[in-house]
């Protein structure tokens, strides 16, 4: 998911983007949706979330 995407989603959930950087826009979204803010933290294998929305750019 790109960028644009990922603002869109953002701004449709109630999130206000801004600057924000990818990584944490994404944790912000990880950590509305109850999900442990996981993204880039090399942990994806452990995660417990195989079907995560941003796993296929974690891996």
């Amino acid at each position: 998911m790109n960028m644009t995407e990922i603002k869109q989603l953002a701004k449709d959930r109630g999130i206000v983007p801004g600057k924000m950087r990818k990584v944490v826009l994404i944790h912000r979204l990880q950590a509305q949706e109850g999900n442990p803010q996981c993204y880039t933290t090399n942990t994806a294998q452990d995660c417990g979330q195989p079907n995560c929305l941003w796993r296929p750019d974690c891996d």
